[in-house]
């Protein structure tokens, strides 16, 4: 891939990344994830019983 035919986007997001050595792979991987607060461990207790909706 031609870094100079590459527009500002495309280098910032993958700007001195190099593939992996072990996979191979070429762009960093994406993790979905997420985290939740709850105000004690009795209330997400409630919450993941379906006794409470939030």
């Amino acid at each position: 891939m031609d870094a100079e035919a590459l527009k500002l986007a495309t280098l910032c997001l993958h700007g001195g990344q190099e593939p992996d050595s072990a996979t191979n792979s070429r762009a960093v991987p994406i993790y979905q994830t997420t985290s939740y607060t709850f105000n004690d461990t009795d209330h997400a207790a409630r919450l993941f019983g379906l006794q409470e909706f939030g």
